[in-house]
């Protein structure tokens, strides 16, 4: 059986992609599935919040630049039990360039992880926040999509090129990518415009809206300087409390 993969994607920066990568891999492991976390960002924060930046010998960007490199010789063990991770490091700024005017440039990605697909339940893909060519290869080796949306007064702005950009990549290059959810993050429930804000987006993506949504929360910013995920950090915060719900609508509706 081949592996639920999610990408993490909107190209909107500081809306919780990284922490909602983090946290869903995290928690989808806990939950016993057999999880590969993918960096694809070259800020690299997913890496660095469960391996020494020192330790990477091989990244994501060798996997995809370079043919005699195999998914094995990149795949690092996370210290958590059922979580394994794709590091990235800066390199990875330089993919956007190679990919361009490739013909195979879309699929590298999708092609690369194949052989490994079937030893995962769950693969978690962290993008850019940009719409170029490596978000491009996260929907196009992906069969579900996850968009973080700030609570915030510009939320929805940048979310229709995204639509769009979707919209493209099941016409053409992936069919079966489905939209999992819209997580709306940085909730603050007793600020008017939090809830003013939540009622726009559910407005515009109704029942995919998932039930959960992300409070701010410093426990969720510090916990990658500690290399954990919010579950070893701070197991009895918000943020804990509302990815573990996450992770369950994640499940009832992926599997």
């Amino acid at each position: 059986m081949h592996s639920v993969r999610i990408a993490i994607a909107n190209q909107k920066g500081g809306v919780g992609k990284t922490t909602t990568a983090i946290n869903l891999a995290a928690g989808l492991a806990q939950r016993g599935k057999r999880v590969l976390l993918v960096d694809l960002d070259p800020q690299a924060n997913c890496t660095i919040s469960f391996v020494d930046r020192q330790s990477i010998e091989l990244s994501v960007y060798d996997l995809l630049t370079e043919s005699a490199v195999e998914f094995r010789d990149v795949v690092m063990k996370t210290s958590q039990e059922n979580l394994d991770l794709l590091p990235a490091r800066i390199s990875l700024a330089k993919l956007e360039g190679k990919l361009i005017g490739d013909f195979e440039g879309p699929y590298k990605l999708k092609d690369r992880l194949h052989p490994a697909s079937s030893d995962y339940d769950a693969i978690v893909i962290d993008t850019p926040p940009t719409l170029g060519m490596i978000t491009v290869n996260a929907l196009v080796a992906s069969t579900h999509l996850i968009i973080p949306i700030e609570a915030a007064y510009f939320a929805l702005e940048g979310t229709q090129d995204l639509r769009e950009t979707v919209k493209g990549i099941k016409a053409r290059l992936n069919p079966q990518l489905d939209l999992l959810g819209v997580l709306v993050t940085k909730h603050d429930r007793r600020t008017l415009l939090s809830r003013g804000v939540y009622e726009e987006i559910y407005k515009g993506f109704g029942e995919k809206v998932f039930e959960t949504t992300i409070s701010k929360s410093v426990r969720l910013e510090e916990s990658p300087a500690y290399r954990e995920s919010i579950f070893t950090f701070a197991p009895a915060s918000s943020g804990a409390i509302e990815y573990a719900k996450l992770c369950d609508e994640v499940m009832r509706r992926a599997y």
